[in-house]
C-alpha cells in the first residue's frame, strides 16, 4: 500500500508541476509579447526625438545666423544715420537716399528681430516635444527592464519549482505592464528617482 501512495503522489506532483509550468510558459509569452510590442513603440519614439534634436540644432543655428544678420544690420543702420547726421553739406538728393537706406535697414533689423523670435519659439518647442518624448521612452525603457527581470525569474521558476519566485515574475511583469501601457498612453506616469538612478 505504501508504493501505491507513493506512486499517487509522484503523479499529483508531476501534474502540478506541469500546470506551474504551463502558466509559466503563458506568463513568458506574454511578457515578451507585450515588451516586444513595446520595445517596437520605444524605437519609433527614439526616432522621433532624434528627429526633434537634429530639427532643434538647425533652428538654433538659424537663429544665430539671423542674429549676426540683424547686428550687421543695426551696425549698417548706425553708420548710414552717422553719416547722415554729420554730413550737412550732403545735396537734397543724396540726403533722401541715405533716408531711403536707412528705412530700408531699419525694417530689415526688424524683420531679423521677428524672425529670430519666430525661430526661438520654434526651437523652444522642438524642446519641449523632445522632452516630452523623453518621458516616455523612460517609460517603455522602465516596461522593458522590469519584464526582462520578470522573465529571468520566469525561467528560474521553472527549474527551481519555487512558487514565489513566481509570484516574484507576475509583480515585475505587472509593474512592466503599468509602465508600458503609461508609454501608450501618454500619461504622466514617471517614477524620477529611478530613471535618475539609471541614467
Amino acid at each position: 500500500m505504501g508504493e501505491l501512495a507513493e506512486t499517487i503522489n509522484e503523479a499529483v506532483e508531476r501534474g502540478a508541476g506541469d500546470r506551474l509550468n504551463s502558466l509559466i510558459a503563458v506568463m513568458v509569452a506574454a511578457t515578451a509579447t507585450f515588451m516586444a510590442l513595446c520595445n517596437v513603440k520605444d524605437g519609433n519614439i527614439v526616432q522621433a526625438m532624434e528627429q526633434d534634436q537634429a530639427s532643434a540644432v538647425d533652428a538654433w543655428s538659424l537663429y544665430q545666423a539671423k542674429g549676426m544678420k540683424l547686428n550687421l544690420a543695426e551696425a549698417t543702420l548706425d553708420q548710414l544715420t552717422l553719416e547722415r547726421d554729420l554730413r550737412s553739406e550732403l545735396s537734397a538728393d543724396a540726403r533722401a537716399r541715405l533716408d531711403r537706406k536707412i528705412a530700408e535697414y531699419g525694417a530689415k533689423t526688424k524683420l531679423y528681430e521677428a524672425e529670430k523670435a519666430d525661430i526661438m519659439a520654434k526651437a523652444k518647442g522642438f524642446k519641449d516635444d523632445y522632452d516630452s518624448l523623453n518621458v516616455h521612452d523612460d517609460q517603455f525603457d522602465l516596461a522593458e527592464a522590469l519584464m526582462s527581470v520578470a522573465i529571468a525569474l520566469f525561467g528560474i521558476t521553472a527549474l527551481t519549482r519555487k512558487r514565489l519566485l513566481l509570484g516574484f515574475g507576475i509583480s515585475f511583469a505587472a509593474l512592466g505592464v503599468i509602465f508600458g501601457f503609461a508609454g501608450f498612453l501618454r500619461l504622466g506616469l514617471h517614477p524620477d528617482f529611478l530613471t535618475r538612478l539609471l541614467s
